[in-house]
């Protein structure tokens, strides 16, 4: 547990980065919302600011006033017991609260905060949802950058978000397979440094022999897969991934374009040439199982993946394992409206495991739990495989 003055400077360096992400954005891109999943960033900013003010502030600083009283509603994403709210699809058809109203709020709530921490004895208790707050927000710093991607990805002049973004980093090492022999093994969060609930309850597995690569999937190889008529080879599919790439015409990973016979990618730098050694990302989990029944091998499970973690590079993209997101044996869903933070979508989606070149700094762990729906791949999704 952090002491009030660190978690004062982890939160103020917080706040700051999500300000910076935003920094390169024009007042116009605050506002679009093109699919339900993707959320205006200005809609980030505020929700980020709404934690902090209903967890927080409300409860625990006496005398405390609102900054506004509609801001639970604009702002609250899930939280059923906390009150109403607007409807997820709506939050871009808010042109009011202003960006501007957004910036003096987030400003208003960081201050508030920032003289709880200085003047305030807090308990343990609360400076772990402080953090739990901190952490909530490097989520929604990853979440601003892929729907910012989103955002100007589906533009049609697919505009730069900045420059110095790097989301293609080059494993330039050769392909290995690592030897994982048969045994029990203990899964779970083990130390006192922060974790989320559904990584705790550490308990043991057993796996069987299997070996995994130490090196993800790459464009070039994917390419291969296509060339191959992949997408037309029904075989190598699950039903419902079937269905999907033939009701929504996909013929090749998300932001790939075919232009006079070469592939292209939009980035955040802009539409550029695909990079063939690159790791290959935006697949949903239909795309990564397809690929891996192509090579005739399979997804790691995430135990299998956290087991063998220590042997292999992670962290440029999420990779989809087989393994379904449900609770770990004893998991035991917190008190109040904070146990709706994972405990309760615990159900249809697959786990992700490592982290994405979008991933916040001191924000990854070879136990963190990623979660998402097997057809979305709005995020840096990849793929490594086993056998």
């Amino acid at each position: 547990m952090q002491s009030q003055k660190q978690l004062l400077d982890f939160f103020n360096k917080t706040r700051a980065q999500s300000e910076l992400i935003c920094s390169f954005l024009e007042t116009e891109d605050y506002v679009v919302q093109p699919i339900e999943n993707v959320s205006p960033p200005k809609w980030h900013l505020g929700h980020t600011t709404w934690f902090f003010e209903e967890f927080v502030l409300k409860p625990h600083l006496k005398n405390y006033q609102l900054f506004d009283k509609h801001s639970a509603y604009v702002f609250n994403s899930y939280y059923e017991s906390v009150g109403d709210k607007v409807i997820r699809t709506n939050r871009g058809n808010l042109s009011r609260p202003t960006v501007a109203w957004v910036y003096k709020y987030r400003n208003y709530v960081s201050k508030a905060m920032e003289q709880f921490l200085k003047e305030s004895s807090i308990s343990k208790e609360l400076c772990s949802i402080i953090e739990i707050g901190c952490h909530h927000e490097k989520q929604h710093q990853e979440l601003l950058l892929t729907d910012i991607k989103y955002i100007l990805g589906n533009n049609p002049l697919f505009p730069e978000y900045n420059d110095q973004f790097k989301e293609n980093p080059i494993q330039d090492f050769k392909q290995e397979w690592i030897s994982i022999s048969k045994g029990v093994y203990e899964i779970g969060h083990k130390s006192n440094d922060f974790c989320y609930d559904n990584e705790q309850g550490a308990h043991k597995v057993y796996l069987n022999d299997f070996k995994i690569s130490n090196k993800l999937v790459t464009n070039a190889e994917f390419i291969e897969f296509i060339a191959s008529g992949a997408y037309k080879d029904v075989l190598l599919w699950h039903a419902e991934g079937w269905d999907w790439i033939n009701s929504n015409k996909i013929e090749a990973p998300f932001y790939w374009h075919k232009i006079d016979g070469e592939w292209h990618q939009y980035t955040l730098n802009g539409l550029t040439k695909l990079i063939p050694e690159a790791p290959l990302s935006h697949i949903s989990y239909y795309e990564a199982f397809a690929f891996a029944q192509w090579k005739g091998l399979r997804l790691p499970t995430e135990f299998e993946w956290e087991t063998a973690q220590k042997y292999f590079k992670w962290g440029d993209r999420w990779e989809w394992t087989e393994s379904a997101y449900s609770p770990y044996p004893n998991y035991t869903r917190p008190e109040g409206a904070l146990g709706e933070y994972n405990g309760k979508f615990m159900v249809n989606q697959k786990v992700l495991r490592g982290a994405s070149v979008a991933t916040s700094q001191k924000h990854t762990r070879h136990t963190y739990r990623n979660f998402f729906h097997p057809h979305l791949r709005w995020q840096f999704t990849g793929l490594r495989l086993a056998k």
